[in-house]
């Protein structure tokens, strides 16, 4: 009875913390939206410097948190510094537009909405929070961020160097939240928006509950893309690229390489290519700079990919190269040879597990290539153009990259279909997501 008191005291005070941080957020949208917007963009050019200047600071952070090898952690601070930059000097695609009518006034402003919660994930701990956040904020909004679990750190320390930017407090909050308590928060009226980066079944939840409340959400979920060699590939660029973009972050990242899908004729070939490259991928310290690849987040990530490896097994796939689990959490690389019917095929392996396909055609190359619920961003592999824009104009996903592997780009609009979600982050689009369109028209 009195441990149940407690915790309805905690409960209490956690919930009136919540409420005071998002009037706090609420106030400041009030200012910060009446900020001309190239008042606003000063400040993430403030914001690339201090990421710059502490890279190696932030880094360790993120390697610390979910075991990304340093040099890698690096490079995403590096392009967190890069998206700050470009917005710090795109066009103001916000300003008021001029719509030729009879009208003596007839225009277009787009109006900032809000507070934006933004729900992100671990396996990027500074750049989705970055990628979220900067075009929400420089549009006029508010951003409250509710960080992963084992990103915490991560979470403050965004919060903090957005303030040593000159940031107003407030512009930018971190929220120490349970999942239990999302609902809660994107049910108050204050929050007018979400976004969230992670699984198909939290953006299914997410976009239940801000349906029931009326609120915009922008969904970047999870994807099985798709790497197609054509018979003409540049096979030895192939699978070199081909390792990199499945087992870059340990293959914890949602646009990697997940399904290889080989011309017929180039099979035999590719694949002994691959598995030399896959070998390369040893279990190395991730502190230290020369290590390309680490364990995997968490032991339970682990846990769920070994089941998904054995069930694939059970259903009639063949282990090429077998993944083979060394520690708690890490494994040596391994690769599949799937069949037609086989149930992992509609899911999503979250690490370093490839699945390979074969085709007679480039026809057949493309079916298998959209036969998933997933449309985040495939690859095609061919010396050909002609061939290259017939997969490029039929692949259903987000992006499509000729002969190079899957990466977002802050100057292009990123985003998936199907179940991969919906909306559009980066680029002047991702100005848009979170903005309503006034319109103003009569005489005087």
């Amino acid at each position: 009875m009195e441990l149940d008191f407690h915790n309805l005291i905690l409960k209490k005070i956690m919930t009136l913390n919540i409420q005071n941080k998002l009037q706090q957020s609420q106030q400041s949208f009030k200012r910060w939206k009446n900020i001309p917007f190239e008042e606003r963009q000063k400040y993430f050019a403030k914001l690339s410097e201090i990421l710059r200047a502490r890279k190696q600071e932030f880094a360790e952070i993120i390697t610390q948190e979910m075991k990304k090898p340093i040099s890698q952690s690096i490079a995403e601070i590096e392009k967190c510094a890069t998206l700050c930059d470009y917005y710090a000097n795109a066009e103001n695609v916000l300003k008021p537009e001029k719509v030729k009518t009879e009208f003596q006034i007839s225009e277009v402003h787009h109006e900032p909405l809000g507070t934006i919660l933004g729900v992100m994930p671990w396996n990027f701990p500074f750049w989705q929070a970055i990628r979220f956040a900067v075009p929400t904020i420089l549009a006029g909004n508010t951003v409250i961020l509710k960080h992963a679990s084992i990103c915490l750190k991560s979470g403050d320390t965004l919060q903090e160097i957005f303030e040593e930017a000159g940031f107003p407090e407030g512009v930018f909050l971190h929220f120490e939240i349970s999942h239990s308590e999302i609902e809660e928060m994107i049910a108050n009226p204050i929050i007018k928006g979400v976004s969230l980066t992670g699984s198909e079944a939290a953006g299914r939840k997410i976009a239940e509950t801000a349906g029931k409340n009326l609120k915009k959400c922008v969904l970047e979920l999870g994807g099985s893309d798709a790497f197609i060699v054509c018979e003409d590939a540049n096979l030895v660029k192939a699978a070199e690229s081909a390792a990199l973009g499945r087992l870059q972050n340990c293959g914890q990242t949602c646009i990697a390489s997940k399904r290889f899908i080989i011309h017929e004729k180039v099979f035999d070939s590719f694949l002994f290519l691959l598995l030399k490259n896959f070998k390369k991928y040893e279990i190395g310290d991730p502190n230290d700079a020369k290590t390309n690849f680490s364990e995997m987040a968490r032991e339970d990530l682990a846990n769920d990919l070994e089941k998904q490896y054995q069930t694939a097994l059970e259903n009639g796939a063949e282990y090429i190269l077998p993944l083979e689990r060394i520690s708690k959490a890490g494994f040596k690389p391994g690769i599949l040879k799937m069949n037609e019917e086989n149930p992992v095929n509609d899911e999503e392996l979250f690490g370093p597990l490839a699945m390979v396909y074969s085709g007679k055609s480039d026809e057949e190359l493309l079916a298998i290539a959209n036969n998933t619920l997933f449309g985040l961003g495939n690859s095609v592999w061919t010396g050909d153009k002609e061939k290259a824009l017939f997969f490029a104009e039929n692949l259903e996903s987000g992006t499509v990259s000729i002969n190079q592997i899957t990466k977002s780009d802050v100057r292009l609009p990123f985003g998936g279909t199907k179940n991969s979600g919906y909306g559009t982050e980066l680029s002047l689009y991702a100005l848009h997501e979170f903005v309503s369109k006034k319109t103003i028209i009569g005489n005087l």
